[in-house]
């Protein structure tokens, strides 16, 4: 099946218990497919047979549904990021000056409720990560690492699938879409960012972390300063940033042990 959001996150789980193989494919994937077979219209019946046909011939990673606590917190850390949007939104219309009194005295109730459900959530969050004892390791690892506190380390902990579905930490650079996108024609070769193919909701959730790595994370504010000086974009230097901040992320996770600054030192050490 493709990945349609949350409805259809909520069929997989539905098929799974049922005791069906599940696949999740992103629908880009499957309109490529459907292209490269010239098939000219679109009907239920065949996107139904094109989607069996891509099953049986490409053979998906199959699907396994995040565990209840995960999906808790995810729907906890997606509520917060809503809010805190509509908060800023309306911040932005108060700040315009636009409207009468009266509208700038609802918008001031609107940010004040909205300051109360925002403090709500965050402590619901962190209740619910301390009740469960894996999900307090992870979030202690995750804040380990420089940049990443305790309100992002919840978010990305929300959006990060079982790790044992990736052998690499590409991989899940990959599932994130932030895999650079190369473009090469004969010997003209360029780079266009990344392919943003993936969970735009971990990307969100790297962005601000990087900014403060990119300048106090002592292994990744080097590396940030070494593309700078290569002349490279800021936002090209952002991305960078985020995917090697991933990398760490899925190190530290997999390996179970906390951020090391001397990392690098020890490494070369031994070598």
């Amino acid at each position: 099946m493709e990945a349609t959001g949350r409805y259809g996150e909520a069929l997989a789980i539905y098929l799974h218990q049922a005791g069906f193989d599940v696949s999740v494919v992103n629908p880009s994937m499957t309109k490529h497919y459907a292209q490269a077979q010239m098939q000219r219209n679109k009907t239920d019946k065949l996107d139904a047979r094109m989607l069996a046909e891509y099953c049986l011939k490409e053979q998906p990673r199959l699907w396994e549904p995040p565990s209840e606590a995960e999906m808790v917190l995810r729907a906890l850390t997606r509520r917060l990021t809503a809010l805190q949007k509509d908060r800023t939104r309306e911040i932005n219309r108060l700040k315009a000056g636009e409207h009468p009194q009266q509208v700038q005295a609802s918008m001031r109730q609107m940010i004040a409720f909205q300051d109360k459900q925002i403090s709500k959530l965050l402590t619901e969050i962190q209740d619910h990560i301390d009740q469960h004892p894996e999900l307090k390791q992870q979030k202690e690892l995750l804040t380990s690492i420089p940049s990443i506190g305790d309100k992002t380390a919840a978010v990305i902990l929300g959006e990060l699938p079982d790790l044992d579905n990736f052998s690499s930490a590409k991989q899940l650079t990959a599932f994130a879409g932030l895999t650079p996108q190369q473009l090469q024609s004969g010997k003209t070769l360029r780079q266009r960012g990344f392919t943003k193919m993936g969970s735009k909701h971990l990307r969100t959730a790297l962005y601000m972390p990087a900014l403060v790595a990119k300048r106090r994370n002592p292994l990744l504010a080097p590396y940030a300063q070494r593309l700078e000086a290569a002349g490279k974009s800021k936002m090209t230097v952002v991305g960078a940033v985020m995917r090697k901040l991933l990398h760490l992320i899925y190190g530290i996770l997999k390996s179970q042990k906390p951020f090391d600054p001397n990392y690098l030192v020890n490494v070369q050490n031994a070598v």
